[in-house]
């Protein structure tokens, strides 16, 4: 069947796992039991032997359709045809039972006319390493490997085919078939059928949910489906059990179609997830931010005196994640190497301090006050920053090249100990006051004598260098410098030229930094960004307040970015010169990003 556009993918997910279901009706990825698990379904990697399960019209010429059922996360695909209508409701069902197995449901009915379908399941285990042992049983098929068993339920008539099992199935109007995919011991079969009653009571009850949860929402203004989108995102990539936040459901999605910028994903980046709490506070979440909060909480007691915070963590806390390659998958459309682990899990980023810092200094003071027990953690991590800030590292787009002075990497350290500074200050904590503000402040002066390049007009990627770099757009966000500084303005208009003119910013679409100009130790180019064009919006914004024709700009790049969602209002990490969603999907990142935005740019115009 080839490959899908990234974008054409929807989401649905229990907040332990997900599943990428394409507008042709395939679930193309699946891992199972956790978002970090290796693959059921991979078809998304290796369209051959990746394994899918697909559900597609047997008709002439059929228009396919995606939207969510209204606040939820409940995907409905339709298919629109001269013989009739049929849809696909996909979702799987939350449960507060940890010891109960993750469930996909696939209700597949027809609305109008009569249409036959194909029902094609072909499960791969461990990224398609292992054919599983097939058994058609009544009552749906079995597919069973060592350690791993699955049960596919159903009243259509399936037979094996290729491995997996497959089937057909005509319905009228009304008529519905269901189709239930779940975990089940060795030796068990398939699992008891989905009748039509109890479908649409567990349908109901997932609708239920969600719509309860986004009902907490506090956020009113402008794009609100668009904000209450990304919150359903970010709620929907929260790994229950512990609170850790993924930063994407995915891994190797390339973010340059047959380039080597393919990464693993699966796990908790420490600036992701703090930035992620942010949002969710902001738009009133305040219970998930605080299953996070616990959760940074944990690893701060792990600490080893005077060792730094690791960049990512596994979404059970685990340290360790190797990276390694799959070379038996080719990858998505010949985009090799497909990766598993993330070997940036070693790096030197020192921003990471400022993001966490920020985060818990928000937490404490729109969520709930912070406890003594974390604050002495946090005390030694603001000592750590004081001790270490003068060393070059690898920065926080987790360059594989050499270490640099990274100008964004300062900026951040000097949010890690001014934060402390306003935690201490704000509940009385003891601390080296005196020590934190004279190396708060020999940090400012460091980044504005050294991050700042007279001939460029502008600050740069880092010391020395003649680079422009989209992350020098956080300094207003973090309040390091103020919106309207000039060299804030000079920067964001640097910036804001396009790459032929030595900027970053093509047709609203903003770029990390120019490959050709920065060694970055990796070979090829990328995408545009989405987070840093969110970024852009909201530095233009905040400027925008004492130059009205700053804030007329930052709404219409806002609104132009909106047009690079999906059709379900997704994003990726990264847009294509075609508008092509590219890298990891969806991304948390691009998603907190529209809604600090959103929330910042409504608020200016009001």
């Amino acid at each position: 069947m080839g490959y899908q556009p990234i974008e054409n993918y929807g989401i649905v997910g229990d907040m332990r796992t997900c599943a990428l279901v394409g507008m042709n009706g395939s679930v193309d990825w699946f891992c199972y039991p956790r978002f970090d698990s290796p693959s059921v379904f991979g078809a998304i990697l290796d369209s051959g032997r990746g394994g899918h399960f697909r559900i597609r019209p047997l008709a002439g010429e059929v228009t396919p359709r995606q939207f969510y059922w209204p606040d939820t996360n409940v995907l409905v695909t339709r298919f629109l045809s001269c013989d009739g209508v049929g849809e696909i409701i996909d979702y799987m069902p939350v449960t507060e039972d940890a010891e109960r197995p993750s469930a996909l449901v696939r209700q597949l009915h027809v609305v109008r006319g009569c249409m036959r379908f194909e029902i094609d399941c072909q499960p791969r285990f461990d990224y398609g390493r292992t054919d599983p042992e097939t058994a058609i049983i009544e009552g749906g098929a079995t597919f069973h490997a060592p350690g791993l068993g699955f049960g596919l339920s159903t009243d259509v008539a399936l037979e094996r085919r290729g491995g997996g099992a497959a089937g057909e199935v005509e319905l009228s109007e009304g008529q519905t078939a269901c189709f239930v995919l779940r975990a089940v011991p060795p030796g068990e079969g398939a699992g008891p059928r989905l009748d039509p009653g109890r479908g649409e009571v567990l349908f109901l009850e997932t609708v239920e949910y969600w719509r309860r949860w986004i009902a907490h929402c506090t956020y009113t203004g402008r794009w609100r489906e668009q904000v209450h989108r990304s919150a359903l995102v970010l709620k929907l990539l929260t790994y229950k059990p512990t609170g850790a936040i993924v930063a994407a459901p995915t891994t190797s999605l390339p973010e340059n179609v047959g380039g080597e910028r393919n990464w693993d994903y699966r796990y908790t980046w420490i600036r992701d997830a703090a930035f992620t709490l942010y949002g969710f506070l902001r738009v009133g979440f305040s219970e998930e931010a605080g299953d996070f909060m616990k959760w940074i909480e944990a690893r701060c007691h792990e600490l080893e005196p005077g060792s730094p915070l690791r960049v990512m963590y596994g979404i059970d806390g685990r340290h360790e994640l190797p990276e390694s390659n799959l070379d038996h998958l080719e990858g998505y459309r010949a985009s090799k190497p497909v990766r598993i682990g993330n070997g940036a899990n070693d790096q030197l980023q020192l921003d990471i301090y400022g993001a966490l810092l920020d985060s818990v200094y928000l937490y404490n003071k729109y969520g709930t006050p912070i406890s003594y027990d974390l604050w002495r953690e946090l005390r030694k991590l603001v000592d750590w920053v004081c001790e270490n800030w003068e060393q070059e590292d690898e920065g926080v787009w987790e360059v594989r090249g050499k270490r640099q002075h990274f100008t964004s990497s300062k900026i951040m350290c000097w949010v890690a100990v001014d934060r402390g500074l306003r935690l201490a200050d704000k509940r009385s904590f003891p601390a080296d006051r005196q020590h934190w503000e004279v190396v708060r402040d020999r940090i400012y002066e460091d980044i504005m004598e050294r991050g700042w390049n007279d001939e460029i007009g502008a600050f740069v990627q880092a010391y020395g260098s003649d680079a422009l770099d989209a992350s020098a757009l956080i300094m207003p966000l973090v309040f390091f410098l103020s919106p309207s500084d000039p060299r804030m303005l000079a920067t964001i208009a640097a910036i804001n030229r396009s790459p032929r003119k030595g900027g970053l910013v093509e047709d609203g679409l903003v770029y990390r930094y120019d490959p050709r100009q920065t060694d970055d130790g990796l070979s090829g180019t990328e995408g545009s960004f989405n987070m840093c064009s969110f970024w852009l919006v909201e530095a233009l914004t905040r400027a925008g307040r004492v130059d009205p024709g700053l804030l007329d700009q930052a709404r219409l790049r806002f609104e132009q970015m909106l047009g690079y969602a999906n059709h379900l209002g997704l994003f990726g990490e990264e847009t294509g010169p075609q508008g092509e969603a590219l890298g990891n999907f969806p991304q948390a990142f691009t998603h907190l990003a529209l809604i600090s935005a959103a929330y910042n740019l409504d608020r200016s115009l009001g």
